[in-house]
């Protein structure tokens, strides 16, 4: 059995004057214990909304239908009671921004110690001498004394290990990251993302990671799902989605990651047409075919189902014109 199984994931939004809004539809995955699985897309593809449907955390404007079983108890039909014993605990999350997910006026102490007071009932000198050793684990040095600080007193890749240590406290089975190494250099996004593959393989906790990132993706995850205009259009494991796309979108995105082994260095950096679509101005036909240089007729007037890749175990795409058939007509 999965460690969590979603199915058929969908969220939406009640806009003020009353109009029902649709930024997820019909999402489906399944996280293995152990495994890392990458959820991909631009801005406004529905990635944080699907992770924070899991969590009941969306706005109060904001509803979710399907399922989300995490070791056999449906995510989405908890009470709020039974919710918090699992989130925070045995599911954790970093979250986009640390500026805004700390609390400026409270130590670091303060805001680790009660997540172990509140879900392990330990004492504050027990939480505080367990908050050190995790502050430690992600190496923030001289953790006995700036445990005694303010988020503003810490550098931003610091503050993002801080939060991947308040996620770690009760050593979660699931990690979620949301957008991790946003707004840092590439070297402290590297040390997150080193600390992140360390997790995995010396503590076997699973990882979602959600990022617009595919060069992250491809270094940290075993599976990636896309997804684009609140829907999945591709499925596959990372190996073979990053050998052989098969979305165009998919395609689009990897065509867009800058290579320093090009030969030729005056080469544009290649992007995608267009815009993405708003949430609830998708039409009846596939999402991506105004900017899709594959498109047919019937991709503008039919959307395609998810449906398995043929060759490739456990693999699904969306598409009436693969990359595989397009390439092959050319």
């Amino acid at each position: 059995m999965p460690l969590l199984e979603v199915k058929d994931l969908s969220v939406r939004f009640t806009r003020r004057e009353g109009v029902p809004v649709d930024v997820v539809q019909g999402v489906s995955f399944s996280l293995e214990a152990g495994r890392t699985l990458a959820i991909v897309g631009e801005s406004g593809s529905g990635k944080s909304q699907t992770v924070m449907a899991l969590l009941g955390l969306l706005a109060s404007n904001g509803s979710v239908s399907g399922s989300a079983a995490y070791r056999g108890e449906n995510l989405l039909t908890m009470n709020e009671a039974a919710l918090n014993r699992i989130r925070g605990d045995r599911i954790g999350m970093i979250f986009q921004d640390p500026m805004t997910s700390l609390n400026p006026f409270l130590t670091i102490e303060r805001q680790m110690t009660e997540t172990l007071q509140l879900h392990r009932k330990m004492s504050r000198r027990e939480a505080r001498r367990r908050a050190i050793e995790t502050l430690e684990s992600v190496r923030i040095p001289d953790a006995a004394r700036r445990i005694n600080t303010y988020p503003h007193e810490f550098s931003g890749g610091m503050r993002q290990r801080v939060m991947i240590a308040m996620a770690l406290l009760s050593e979660p089975e699931i990690l979620i990251a949301d957008e991790p190494t946003t707004a840092l250099d590439v070297t402290v996004q590297a040390q997150i993302i080193e600390l992140l593959r360390e997790l995995n393989s010396e503590r076997g906790t699973a990882i979602i990671l959600i990022t617009h990132d595919m060069g992250v993706a491809a270094s940290l995850c075993d599976d990636v799902m896309v997804m684009y205009a609140g829907q999945t259009v591709e499925q596959a494991s990372a190996a073979a989605l990053f050998a052989a796309p098969s979305h165009p979108y998919t395609l689009g995105l990897l065509n867009a990651l800058p290579r320093l082994t090009d030969d030729n260095d005056d080469r544009p950096l290649q992007t995608i047409p267009g815009n993405p679509p708003l949430p609830g101005e998708v039409g009846a036909g596939c999402a991506f075919a105004p900017r899709c240089t594959f498109a047919e007729e019937i991709c503008r007037a039919t959307c395609p189902a998810l449906e398995p890749i043929e060759g490739e175990a456990h693999a699904l795409c969306a598409c009436h014109c693969p990359v595989q058939a397009m390439v092959e007509v050319l």
